[in-house]
C-alpha cells in the first residue's frame, strides 16, 4: 500500500493551481467516503488508484488522474454502476469517467452516491 501525501504531491505537481487544489479535494473526498481506502500512486503517470487492496486489477474501485483543465474520477466498473443523472463518460468496456471541473462539483449527491456504490462494488472488503 502506497498512500503518502508526498507521492500524491509529486504526482500533482506539474499541474496548476486550480487543478491542484481540485485532485486535492477530490482525493479528501474519497478518503471521506471510504475512511480505509488503499490509496496508490503512480507518479511518473500521474495517476492515483483507490480500492479495498492495493491490486489495481482486483482491488481498486476508482482513480484519480489530473489533465489540463479537469481532473478525471474514474470508475474501474463504471459501466456497470448505476448512473441515472449520466455524470459517467467514456467508452470503454468497463472503465467510465466524471470530469471534475471545480471544487463545487464535489459536492453533488449523485457523485457522491455512485462514489459509495464503487466502494462495494465487485471489490473485495477492506482488509484488517
Amino acid at each position: 500500500m502506497i498512500r503518502t501525501n508526498e507521492e500524491f504531491e509529486k504526482a500533482i505537481e506539474t499541474f496548476s493551481a486550480d487543478i491542484k487544489e481540485i485532485a486535492r479535494e477530490t482525493r479528501k473526498l474519497i478518503h471521506r467516503v471510504l475512511a480505509t481506502v488503499v490509496e496508490v500512486v503512480w507518479v511518473p503517470q500521474k495517476n492515483i488508484g483507490f480500492g479495498t487492496g492495493a491490486k489495481k486489477r482486483t482491488e481498486h474501485f476508482c482513480w484519480l488522474m489530473p489533465a489540463s483543465k479537469h481532473v478525471n474520477l474514474g470508475f474501474n466498473y463504471g459501466t456497470e454502476l448505476p448512473d441515472p443523472y449520466r455524470l459517467l463518460e467514456g467508452t470503454g468496456k468497463l472503465f467510465r469517467h466524471i470530469k471534475i471541473k471545480s471544487v463545487q462539483q464535489l459536492e453533488d449527491k449523485a457523485l457522491i452516491a455512485l462514489l459509495k456504490f464503487a466502494t462495494t462494488y465487485r471489490v473485495p472488503k477492506v482488509k484488517d
